[in-house]
């Protein structure tokens, strides 16, 4: 397979760290994180010049989601004849915001706290589309598997004062309604985000509501793909095609998912339909939810299951004792 990435790589913000001393044979985008969409930087300091094409920095006109969409176009029909992963982290949705007029004309209806927001979901969107569009335009789109999620639930209002040249200001807030909570938090709309994942040669039309993690793309696309992992490798997560295939779920079942905050300053784990949450800094309460029954975490069970509490208090110090496990012993913090 041919491998590129075009869009937020964030792994390490010097060219030495990029993608392609990763496994990637090409590389576009920004070495950091999220950058103002028009002049390509990223925070003030040291890394805020980050957009690169393989591993080296360059300087490109345009906004930043027409240029993640022009470089994956450009990539996909120069591969219609050959197998290819190409991985697109787009900056979309992300601080600091500066949508073209377009696509704010199509948010006019929404409150102006979530105009921009709105407006950059739209334009990530359209990419998307004209990606969708070059795949069926190559004959490749029956035999592609496309696999689509969120890194984080929506913010309630990022600071854009931190990257240079920024024209919009303001509060911008994203919407996890019914959830609870934003991103850096542990609550579910901090966390819990829709994924789709898409091969008509493979998947016939379904609903998953088993709950899945971002973890087990890569145990699961390497069995896909037959790659077997070097011994004791220690992935946190399983493979889930036999459950999105509707085969199965005992693969998924009876199994913990965990989180940590921010600092961490919080946590959480999950097993079955419990999750207890664990507040360290100022607060330092614990509070535990039956997700079933109460999926935007109203109801604190805490005082009412200390046998639940116990247990689950247990799995998440065992958790994070785990945190660094596949670290060199003189690594480790």
């Amino acid at each position: 397979y041919t491998t590129h990435i075009t869009g937020k790589w964030h792994l390490g913000s010097k060219p030495e760290w990029g993608p392609q001393q990763f496994g990637f044979d090409q590389s576009h985008g920004s070495l950091a994180g999220g950058v103002n969409p028009i002049n390509h930087l990223y925070k003030h300091g040291q890394f805020s010049k980050t957009w690169h094409r393989n591993d080296q920095l360059i300087e490109e006109e345009g906004h930043v989601t027409d240029l993640i969409e022009k470089e994956t176009l450009k990539f996909i029909r120069s591969k219609k004849d050959k197998p290819f992963f190409i991985y697109v982290p787009f900056t979309a949705v992300h601080t600091p915001f500066d949508e073209p007029e377009q696509w704010l004309k199509s948010a006019s209806h929404v409150h102006p706290e979530r105009q921009q927001y709105i407006a950059c979901a739209q334009h990530m969107d359209h990419a998307i589309g004209q990606m969708v569009k070059a795949l069926k335009s190559t004959n490749q789109f029956e035999n592609t598997l496309i696999v689509f999620f969120s890194d984080n639930g929506g913010t309630n209002g990022d600071d854009s004062s931190r990257y240079p040249d920024t024209k919009v200001k303001g509060k911008i807030k994203g919407l996890n309604t019914p959830l609870r909570g934003w991103k850096t938090e542990v609550y579910e709309g901090g966390i819990r985000v829709p994924a789709l994942v898409h091969w008509p040669k493979e998947l016939k039309p379904a609903k998953v509501t088993t709950p899945l993690h971002v973890i087990d793309w890569m145990p699961t696309l390497c069995e896909l793909l037959n790659i077997a992992p070097p011994q004791n490798t220690k992935w946190d997560g399983v493979n889930i095609w036999p459950t999105l295939q509707g085969k199965t779920q005992s693969c998924v079942q009876d199994r913990e998912l965990y989180w940590q905050g921010v600092r961490r300053s919080s946590a959480a784990i999950r097993k079955d339909d419990w999750k207890l949450v664990v507040h360290r800094a100022k607060t330092k309460r614990t509070e535990l939810y039956n997700l079933a029954s109460d999926p935007n975490e109203k109801q604190n069970l805490a005082a009412q299951h200390p046998d639940v509490v116990d247990t689950l208090s247990k799995a998440l110090a065992a958790q994070e004792s785990l945190d660094n496990d596949a670290l060199p012993n003189d690594s480790k913090p």
